[in-house]
């Protein structure tokens, strides 16, 4: 039986409403994919407390945890992930990166032009959908 993962990803969005996408380094599993930036939520936490921790492990500023964008289940052939997306805001700080091989500020309608992480993609269809109905 494949090994379950419970995940976060931060969907941080700046001002000009850009989100902060994370590219993975070629060390990491999915290497050169592009997510949102999280990772693993342990026993003890709930997803926002391991989304705060894993937000500023990885890009060593402060956020704010605000609405869940998505609840993904994704089979991998190795491991399936269970991704929780949240819309996030840096209040403290700002993101390095500290474990991916880059991040950048992609506006919303250009996140299709990245290459994601299967997981990944149910949130970036929500955001596109989300500002073209508004």
């Amino acid at each position: 039986m494949k090994k379950a993962i419970r995940v976060v990803g931060a969907v941080i969005m700046n001002e000009k409403e850009e989100v902060l996408c994370a590219l993975r380094s070629p060390e990491m599993t999915l290497p050169n994919l592009w997510e949102f930036p999280g990772g693993k939520i342990e026993k003890s936490e709930t997803p926002e407390e391991s989304l705060i921790r894993e937000i500023k492990e990885e890009l060593g500023c402060t956020i704010q945890v605000k609405e869940k964008v998505k609840e993904v289940h994704h089979e991998y052939p190795s491991i399936i992930v269970n991704l929780l997306t949240y819309k996030a805001k840096i209040i403290d700080g700002k993101p390095k990166a500290k474990e991916h091989a880059e991040l950048k500020w992609v506006p919303i309608q250009e996140l299709y032009t990245l290459d994601w992480a299967p997981a990944d993609v149910p949130t970036v269809n929500i955001l596109l959908a989300d500002k073209i109905n508004k």
